[in-house]
């Protein structure tokens, strides 16, 4: 329910246009992604699905089974990503049968990048960026210890947010225009949103 009202607050305020949504598989989260933004594909952060993905994987098989799927990002265009996918399956699926299936169910949601110009898929693929200004906001927070209400919270984590819009927008550029716009165009994006949403389970937006 926080998810979804969170969601349903940014689109009530003005949030249109969201072409894909990069996160873990919290339940509630893609739900809440779905039911309020319908036009977006989500993309499961490849971070936190390895670490997943480590869960039903024998510890010594791991190194071998994490070099195979970084080898599938490493893959110059979205043919080869999935030719080199195929490959991973195959060589799991005598040996690690629960490693395939966790690897086979989640295909469409940990390639989900592949819809969109090769320039922008090390920034779409996972949520470093976002997870590493969270480290930043904590310790910041940590530094301070005990605020004395919430408004001195807001402000410097407002602070702190504004520093990293800067950043993005006239420093280091997280994202140009001009890729943005390829990516608005990309083909076969909407037979990717298709696939992905049928089997999500309904969501009303909230109200």
């Amino acid at each position: 329910a926080a998810w979804n009202t969170f969601f349903a607050d940014l689109v009530a305020r003005g949030l249109t246009g969201v072409k894909m949504v990069t996160s873990d598989a919290h339940a509630g989260l893609v739900e809440a992604i779905a039911a309020n933004l319908p036009g977006a594909v989500w993309q499961r952060c490849r971070t936190h699905y390895a670490a997943n993905l480590m869960s039903v994987c024998p510890k010594s098989m791991w190194p071998a089974v994490k070099a195979m799927l970084h080898s599938v990002y490493d893959q110059p265009d979205a043919a080869s990503v999935d030719a080199q996918f195929e490959r991973l399956l195959d060589y799991v699926e005598a040996k690690l049968s629960a490693v395939h299936d966790h690897l086979d169910g989640a295909r469409a949601e940990i390639l989900a990048f592949t819809a969109f110009p090769k320039d922008v898929w090390t920034q779409v693929w996972s949520n470093n960026p976002n997870e590493r200004l969270n480290k930043e906001i904590r310790r910041r927070t940590d530094v301070v210890g005990i605020f004395p209400n919430r408004e001195a919270i807001t402000r410097l984590i407002g602070a702190v947010l504004a520093e990293q819009n800067d950043e993005w927008a006239e420093g280091r550029r997280y994202l140009g225009l001009e890729v943005l716009q390829r990516c608005r165009q990309a083909p076969g994006l909407d037979a990717g949103i298709e696939d992905q949403h049928h089997d999500l389970p309904a969501l009303e937006a909230a109200a």
